[in-house]
């Protein structure tokens, strides 16, 4: 224990070594934050408190994935021999977009576009579980699955013991979670997993002891793989809730996708990036897929914190800047930047017919908050803002014209521009673009058009909630 009159003097050098540290950090987040916004709030903090800042930086202020860029491209020889053996296979089926938008989007997501595929529009939880129950019973060799929240309620127990009996029956079976999304997950259903030989693995950390501080990344991804032949991405998690069980939302209104063919090789490409992040190693896989006759045309736009640019946010800006007859977004969350409200506004002072549609309950009070702060900013310039009112929306889904349909587990928010790893596919077939259509077109008519005094009318602390929850937007 210091001496009393040695006290001040180590409290300034610790104050001194703390403020040596928030300068070092301030130079970081000079040289890496990606907008003008958080770079100012951050140096600010870091110099003002950075016995608080510090911390928080290394948590929320980083805004690419650590390591997971070496793990994917650079360290692992035999992910990166799969990854350009199968954009040589792919080549066979490759087909190059013919519009703006579609060649974007290609880029951003690095995987192309590829006809003989089939898709198969799920539609709510009851149609997805069904088809993803029947699709893991029919495994043989091996089963892929990465969701965002896994429950161990009666849905969750039905999902693992279906692993458990595949497992018993000679199937591989890898089992990844989102280390956040997924952190009521009781220790005992992992353990009876491990019982059964299950592979499992939380996204939130591998081998690195730092990959421990990126909590602000979520793996946001719903994937599930049966032998290379059959793919589901979407919006819905392993949860009770997702087939309308919950008291609180109860009907749920969400988006699912089953694939065949060859772009279900690109999913389980994205898959096996994750896991050898999670797990360090490369399973042993099929990759011998075949052409469905039903020949449709799909692309599978993986994005998040390890591309090299704001993937997704650049997606739908793209979508926005292209359209010039429609652009149709569900998203249970809206909080665009400032990019994609840019292009939503322009869309629609061109005359695009621009809808976005929204939740009527909220299951995150912040962002329910912060979407009313952008009703004037888009409501007036044409923007048509919807909110669904059968139950809790939670699909992810664009509609581009008439020429392409997206489905996937993106969102309007900034999570998903930048922090979350997402999977989306979309398609520019004629078919798949007319049931999409037709899905939305029910959608909105269950829903009821905002106007800007559903936020300009209400009561001032409404309001100061609303614009105090807009400024926490880079970390909805």
């Amino acid at each position: 224990m210091p001496s009393a009159e040695y006290l001040p003097y180590l409290i300034a050098a610790e104050l001194l070594l703390l403020h040596a540290l928030g300068i070092a950090h301030v130079l970081h987040a000079l040289m890496t934050v990606r907008t003008s916004q958080g770079t100012i709030a951050w140096i600010v903090s870091l110099l003002a408190v950075p016995w608080i800042a510090i911390p928080a930086y290394w948590i929320a202020g980083r805004s690419r994935f650590s390591g997971y860029v070496r793990a994917r491209r650079g360290e692992d020889a035999k992910l990166r021999k799969l990854a350009d053996d199968l954009h040589r296979r792919l080549r066979h089926y490759e087909i190059k977009p013919d519009d703006a938008f579609g060649r974007a989007a290609e880029i951003l997501g690095g995987l192309p576009f590829t006809r003989g595929n089939e898709l198969s529009l799920l539609i709510d939880g009851e149609e997805t579980f069904e088809s993803i129950f029947k699709a893991i019973e029919s495994a043989e060799h091996y089963l892929l699955i990465n969701f965002y929240i896994i429950k161990y309620d009666r849905v969750g127990a039905r999902f693992q013991q279906a692993l458990i009996d595949r497992a018993k029956a000679g199937v591989r079976v890898y089992f990844l979670y989102d280390e956040f999304g997924s952190n009521k997950l009781s220790r005992a259903y992992l353990k009876e997993l491990d019982a059964a030989g299950i592979a499992h693995r939380s996204f939130g950390a591998n081998r690195h002891w730092w990959s421990r501080l990126q909590i602000n990344f979520r793996n946001h991804r719903k994937i599930v793989v049966v032998d290379g032949k059959e793919a589901f991405i979407g919006g819905i998690n392993v949860g009770d809730e997702y087939l309308g069980r919950d008291r609180k939302f109860g009907a749920w209104r969400d988006t699912h996708l089953k694939l065949k063919g060859p772009s279900v090789q690109a999913v389980q490409l994205v898959f096996l990036e994750d896991w050898n992040w999670a797990a360090n190693e490369v399973p042993d896989l099929h990759w011998s897929g075949q052409a469905e006759t039903a020949d449709q045309i799909a692309a599978i736009i993986p994005t998040g914190p390890a591309d090299p640019l704001d993937s997704w946010q650049l997606v739908v800006a793209e979508a926005a800047n292209t359209a010039r007859e429609r652009l149709w977004i569900a998203s249970p969350y809206f909080v665009p930047d400032g990019g994609v409200l840019t292009a939503l506004q322009t869309a629609a002072i061109r005359g695009v017919d621009v809808r976005i549609l929204i939740p009527e309950k909220p299951d995150h009070r912040l962002v329910w908050l912060a979407a009313f702060t952008y009703f004037e900013e888009t409501i007036p310039v044409g923007v048509k803002i919807h909110r669904y009112t059968r139950g809790f929306l939670h699909q992810k889904v664009m509609l581009v014209d008439e020429r392409l349909a997206c489905v996937g587990t993106a969102n309007l928010d900034n999570r998903s521009f930048r922090l979350n790893f997402e999977i989306s596919a979309l398609s520019p077939d004629p078919g798949f673009v007319d049931e999409v259509a037709h899905m939305l077109e029910i959608d909105f008519a269950h829903s009821r058009e905002v106007r800007v005094e559903d936020f300009t009318a209400r009561s001032f602390p409404f309001r100061l909630a609303c614009r105090a929850a807009r400024l926490t937007a880079p970390v909805l």
